[in-house]
């Protein structure tokens, strides 16, 4: 098609809708990392829907994860983003929202609908040829929150 009749990169916006980049982290597929827009989310369903109990579901991020030569695979960056994360909703929760449960995205590394197998959301790594699954640090650091019921200072 001619310039002026290629679609827009972005779904569901026309052509000439541009984004702003926001500053600060991202993840492997380019989105920024705002746990702060989590929080106020959650404080405006409860502003709009207050007889409505919230529960967060599929949230996550992919990053660039590898099994190390040990075999070990180490997410610093998915450890920070849940962290943060997960306090916007204790926050929203001190902060009167009724949120009664919190699900991350994604237990497994899986086929993405836009990417493949290409990125990687999951706290458990999937060695995609031979299926192999080895808990990432995330994992561990997440089972330890959920044996702790909450997060640390």
């Amino acid at each position: 098609p001619s310039p002026s009749h290629r679609p827009s990169p972005w779904a569901g916006a026309e052509r000439h809708v541009r984004f702003v980049p926001v500053p600060g982290p991202r993840t492997a597929m380019d989105w920024p990392v705002d746990p702060d827009g989590l929080h106020e989310l959650l404080l405006r369903l409860r502003d709009d829907l207050p007889d409505v109990p919230l529960v967060v579901t599929e949230n996550g991020a992919a990053y660039e994860d590898y099994a190390d030569p040990s075999g070990q695979v180490k997410d610093p960056e998915r450890v920070a983003y849940l962290h943060a994360h997960l306090a916007a909703v204790h926050r929203a929760v001190e902060d009167g929202a009724d949120v009664r449960g919190y699900f991350l995205w994604s237990l497994l590394d899986n086929f993405e609908w836009a990417y493949g197998y290409s990125k990687r959301f999951g706290i458990v790594h999937v060695d995609f040829p031979t299926q192999r699954r080895t808990f990432k640090s995330s994992a561990h650091w997440y089972a330890d929150v959920i044996t702790r019921g909450g997060l640390t200072a």
